[in-house]
C-alpha cells in the first residue's frame, strides 16, 4: 500500500506532501488541485505500461490519460518535476522510497526527461536478501489498478466489449471498459467473508453488483448480454418488488442516468485485495442515499484490503 505521495512543480502544487491511508478522501473547493492528486498516480501508471522510463520519459498522453504537453504539468515557471512514493511494501524491507525521480523539461521536445536514464534502472528491480520484487509489482507501477474518472460513459444502448484478457484490469480513459470487466469477471465467487458482500454465504460478482445497485435504486438488476459478431455488450436494467413480477429489461437508455454512471464505480470498488483505485465524483446523478452507500462501498472495500483514493464534493459520501 502507498503510505506517502510528495509532489514537486505538478500543476497546481509547488510541493504536496500527502499522507495516503486504505482509503484517503479527498476534498476541497474547485481548481485546490483534488483531481491533479490522482491524475499524478495514473501519469505514472501509464508511463511504466508504455516503456517510457526505459529511456527516461514521462507519458503524458496516452490510452490511461491525456495531460497534454508537458508544459501544461508544470507548475508555474518550473523546470522540472519530482514524484517521491513510499510503500510499506518497501519500508519492510528497510527502503525508504519506492519511487524517487525527478524529470526535467526539455523545450526542444516539450516533453519532461530523465538526463540520467541509470538512475531509473534502479528502481526497476530490487533483490535485498531474501526478498526479491519489481518495482512493477506494486500499484501504482503494477498489479491491479483502475481510475474512474468523472467523464466517464453514461448510459449506451452498447459498450465494447475486449478481446484481450490481459487487460481487464483497464476501465479506458471514460470507465466505457468496466461493462467488459463485469462480462468477464461476472461468475467469479466473492468470498463470504469479504465484508463487501451483503450476506454471509458466496455470491456471484454480478450478484454482488446487485445488490449494491439495489441500495442505490431499490429493485434494480443489471444484465449484460454479449454480441460477440460486434465486439459490442448489450447493457440492460430490470426492476422487481416483492408485490409484482420483475419487469422486462429495457435498454440503459431506457432508465434513470445514474444507474449506468455508477456502474464503473461499485465494479471498481470490487477490485481484488491490493489493487488501487482512484475515484473522481462518485456522487455524480445520484440521490443522497446513493451516495452514502456508495461510501459505505468504498470503506468496505478498504477493508477487504484495496487501496481506495476518492475525490468529492459531496457531504453525504
Amino acid at each position: 500500500m502507498l503510505t506517502n505521495f510528495r509532489l514537486k512543480n505538478f500543476k497546481c502544487f509547488r510541493d504536496l506532501d500527502l499522507r495516503c491511508a486504505p482509503l484517503t478522501l479527498l476534498t476541497g473547493i474547485n481548481g485546490t488541485g483534488k483531481s491533479s492528486v490522482l491524475q499524478a498516480l495514473v501519469l505514472l501508471r501509464q508511463t511504466v505500461e508504455q516503456r517510457a522510463l526505459d529511456d527516461g520519459r514521462l507519458f503524458s498522453k496516452g490510452p490511461r490519460i491525456d495531460l497534454g504537453p508537458a508544459s501544461e504539468i508544470l507548475h508555474g515557471d518550473a523546470s522540472k518535476i519530482c514524484f517521491v512514493l513510499e510503500s510499506d511494501t518497501y519500508q519492510e524491507i528497510g527502503k525508504d522510497h519506492v519511487f524517487d525521480q525527478t524529470f526535467h523539461f526539455s523545450r526542444s521536445t516539450d516533453q519532461l526527461v530523465n538526463p540520467d536514464g541509470s538512475e531509473i534502472d534502479d528502481y526497476l528491480e530490487l533483490s535485498p536478501e531474501n526478498f526479491q520484487t519489481t518495482m512493477n509489482d506494486i500499484p501504482p507501477f503494477g498489479g491491479e489498478f483502475v481510475y474512474v474518472t468523472a467523464d466517464r460513459v453514461g448510459p449506451r444502448v452498447t459498450y465494447p466489449m475486449s478481446v484481450f484478457q490481459d487487460r481487464e484490469d483497464s476501465f479506458g480513459m471514460n470507465g466505457e471498459m468496466a461493462w467488459n470487466r463485469l462480462s468477464d469477471q461476472q461468475w467469479s465467487l466473492v468470498d463470504s467473508q469479504d465484508p463487501r458482500l451483503l450476506g454471509d454465504v458466496p455470491q456471484r460478482i454480478l450478484d454482488v453488483v446487485n445488490l449494491w445497485l439495489q441500495e442505490i435504486s431499490p429493485g434494480a438488476n443489471i444484465h449484460i448480454d454479449k454480441i460477440a459478431s460486434a465486439d459490442q455488450l448489450l447493457a440492460s436494467f430490470s426492476f422487481e418488488n416483492d408485490r409484482e413480477v420483475p419487469s422486462r429489461p429495457y435498454r440503459a437508455t431506457s432508465v434513470g442516468f445514474g444507474l449506468s454512471y455508477t456502474i464503473p464505480i461499485i465494479v471498481a470498488l470490487l477490485m481484488p485485495k491490493g489493487a488501487l483505485c482512484l475515484i473522481e465524483n462518485p456522487e455524480a446523478h445520484l440521490h443522497p442515499r446513493g451516495q452514502t452507500k456508495l461510501a459505505e462501498l468504498a470503506a468496505r472495500a478498504a477493508r477487504a484490503g484495496v487501496q481506495v483514493m476518492v475525490e468529492t464534493h459531496s457531504d453525504h459520501f
